[in-house]
């Protein structure tokens, strides 16, 4: 049952709202709503504005927080995230160690998959406003922490990297990692990308190179075709231990 405080999505006819249920009302084309009646309610049931509308309550999941989510800078992309789990084959066993925190939403995907997850952002606030995003997505086993990825410590099944990646990144990724564990570095550039495999490749007994392309199709009254927007986002290079 949904509690006060807890994350909502309320979706109606051609309009979708991202609120809190509890005290307060949300103001909308379609009527004002008391988000006190949110309380006690469950995924699927509906709620009216004072004029009548419906709006019926879904319970969020990663995608929402990565479309509604409080940014600090631009997130990782689900199809990216998708190939990071996908690839180093992410499971309920596992812990994680995700480190250029930024917005928490790679986090939290992670989270939704694995037993723990271990977030380090060394911009206390960036960390600061992740840690309210995985609080708000209700995950009791991700954890933001506010320091350098280079003075991490413990040992991991995976460890993912969306920073500024330098050769001493790859090194202590290693060094933190079970046998068999799996490096995912994140890397918009080549140049980047190369620093990676370079370090890794005298490390890992694997290592792979993945470049990031999606097409979303749209399909219209004169035909389908693949949209126009920017298909590329970036490397992901995968490494073994």
């Amino acid at each position: 049952m949904i509690e006060a405080g807890d994350r909502v999505l309320l979706v109606g006819e051609g309009r979708e709202f991202f609120v809190k249920a509890g005290p307060g009302k949300l103001g909308t084309d379609k009527g004002q709503l008391d988000l006190e009646s949110i309380v006690g309610k469950a995924g699927g049931d509906v709620v009216t504005t004072h004029n009548g509308s419906a709006f019926t309550v879904r319970i969020p999941r990663p995608t929402d927080f990565f479309t509604y989510g409080k940014r600090s800078g631009a997130p990782m992309l689900p199809k990216d995230i998708g190939l990071v789990i996908a690839y180093t084959g992410m499971n309920h066993n596992d812990d994680v160690l995700d480190a250029g925190t930024g917005s928490g939403i790679a986090a939290i995907y992670f989270g939704g998959v694995a037993k723990t997850v271990k977030t380090y952002e060394i911009r206390p606030e960036f960390s600061a406003l992740a840690m309210k995003n995985i609080t708000e997505s209700k995950l009791t086993n991700v954890e933001a922490v506010a320091k350098d990825f280079l003075d991490a410590e413990g040992s991991f099944d995976v460890i993912h990297l969306d920073l500024q990646i330098q050769t001493e990144h790859v090194t202590h990724a290693f060094s933190l990692l079970r046998s068999g564990g799996y490096l995912a570095c994140y890397t918009p550039f080549l140049e980047q990308m190369a620093i990676v495999v370079d370090a890794a490749t005298p490390l890992f007994r694997e290592v792979h190179t993945h470049e990031l392309i999606e097409r979303e199709m749209t399909r219209s009254k004169r035909g389908t075709r693949p949209s126009t927007s920017v298909s590329h986002s970036g490397y992901v290079t995968i490494a073994r231990k």
